[in-house]
């Protein structure tokens, strides 16, 4: 299987993993990007299984109604089962690298209300330490500068992410050459600077499973 295939398989995977679980009631996460687009589009088959899912993104949300699965708003909703998205990185203790996509915020605050977060990657995701794809920073805009200082500071390499703009209406400060040996702390360390909304470290809240896709099949990895 070539990459595209390995994300279609594991987006199919996804939709095999919770459609026994899904009730005519049920609501469920939906992150972004290319990953999440294949699951989408998988997912359309059952649409008629469930009530409706919550968007990490407007292109997310866009990308659903199209195939007529209602979108809910996080506020109207008490419970997520399942919250199902793709990562740039992940690690051998499922912290996560998100935010290639610039949705980084939305898409922590859904697997927070999520009860499952299943990650779904193909395996060129896996790392031994996080840290080599360009880790994501939401920046209020006026404390660019400021913020950027301060992840200078941390002996990275903060590049502003030109011509880009959160559905929050924030900018991205993207953190190269960094190598993150303890991302729960470092997660917590970036949030604490003033002027960052959030970043694309998902180790204080990190995937419950991951279906990984090879050329050999998917590998379904969950946590001990």
């Amino acid at each position: 299987m070539n990459q595209d295939e390995m994300k279609r398989a594991v987006a199919m995977a996804a939709v095999d993993m919770i459609r026994p679980k899904l009730e005519k009631n049920s609501v469920i996460g939906v992150g972004t990007g290319s990953t999440a687009n294949c699951f989408i589009d998988a997912l359309a088959a059952c649409r008629n299984d469930f009530a409706g899912a919550v968007a990490s993104s407007e292109a997310t949300a866009e990308r659903l109604r199209r195939h007529n699965i209602e979108v809910f708003d996080l506020n109207s909703v008490s419970e997520l089962e399942f919250y199902i998205d793709g990562a740039d990185e992940f690690d051998p203790h499922f912290n996560l690298i998100k935010g290639g996509g610039g949705a980084l915020t939305r898409e922590k605050i859904v697997a927070a209300v999520a009860k499952t977060f299943i990650c779904i990657v193909d395996e060129s995701k896996q790392v031994d330490v996080l840290g080599n794809f360009p880790l994501p920073v939401e920046v209020i805009p006026m404390a660019r500068s400021y913020v950027g200082r301060q992840l200078a500071g941390l002996d990275g390499q903060p590049v502003y992410r030109q011509g880009f703009v959160t559905d929050n209406g924030n900018i991205i400060l993207d953190l190269h050459s960094v190598d993150i040996l303890d991302p729960k702390t470092f997660e917590r360390h970036l949030n604490n600077i003033v002027g960052v909304v959030t970043n694309g470290l998902f180790a204080n809240r990190s995937a419950d499973v991951i279906l990984m896709g090879t050329p050999q099949g998917v590998v379904t990895l969950q946590q001990d």
